[in-house]
């Protein structure tokens, strides 16, 4: 029996950032998702975000990619949100994600970061995180390079 335990910190956007996740419907969509989640047999151990993005970690199983784990979540999640109607136009997620792996000693540490979002995202915006984070993991976007 093969045994995978692949830490992945996922965090998805809404379409052009747009603050569609307001706190009314933030948490019966990130409800949504963990029961999706449970599901189909991801293991999602933290989730939360703001209003225009969600951040996830998830332990990947042996046959599951990032890829297919972030197109499951974001379009069952879209599909069910304009399915219920929860925004008053239609909602879709940015076709982009960051993912970034996640030791097992750094796995608390993350599970809190993503907890605490709202507080977080008091003191700064998403556009500042996302800056934040290439400049940690060294990336640049297609207009920078």
């Amino acid at each position: 029996m093969s045994y995978v335990k692949i830490w992945v910190h996922v965090v998805f956007s809404t379409k052009n950032r747009f603050p569609y996740l307001t706190k009314d419907i933030r948490y019966e969509v990130f409800n949504h998702i963990i029961e999706n989640c449970r599901e189909k047999a991801i293991f999602l151990q933290a989730i939360n975000g703001y209003t225009e993005h969600i951040h996830c970690l998830i332990s990947l199983g042996n046959d599951q990619s990032i890829a297919s784990i972030a197109k499951l979540i974001k379009g069952e999640s879209s599909f069910w949100i304009n399915k219920q109607q929860l925004t008053a136009q239609k909602f879709s997620w940015q076709d982009d994600y960051f993912a970034v792996s996640v030791s097992e000693s750094q796995v608390e540490k993350v599970v809190n970061y993503i907890k605490n979002q709202e507080i977080h995202h008091a003191k700064k915006s998403f556009d500042e995180e996302v800056e934040e984070f290439m400049k940690k993991y060294g990336w640049q976007t297609i207009k920078d390079e």
